[in-house]
């Protein structure tokens, strides 16, 4: 908490920066998967992988599978952010 005393205005305006873009850059990812995906299912299930139609397996697994990734995505961009600005927790 000390280094983020430590950061200008300017800095701290960057690091905001940073991370609003990466926030929205994760909403975007988690809307696309978690929202538009599942509205062109019935187009989606023309393709198959693995014998199952694209729209079923991204409702069953697919999207999740993208939630958790992005998760650990998201962890690990932010604590890059942070370290680079010095503002971390560690």
């Amino acid at each position: 908490m000390s280094e983020n005393r430590s950061l200008t205005p300017q800095r701290a305006q960057e690091y905001w920066q940073r991370t609003k873009s990466l926030m929205w850059t994760v909403l975007t990812i988690w809307f696309l998967s978690g929202f538009v995906i599942h509205a062109f299912a019935p187009e989606l299930n023309q393709i198959r992988i693995l014998g199952f139609p694209l729209g079923f397996y991204m409702a069953a697994q697919g999207s999740l599978i993208i939630f958790v990734w992005l998760i650990f995505w998201f962890v690990a961009r932010q604590n890059r952010i942070d370290d680079e600005f010095g503002v971390s927790e560690d």
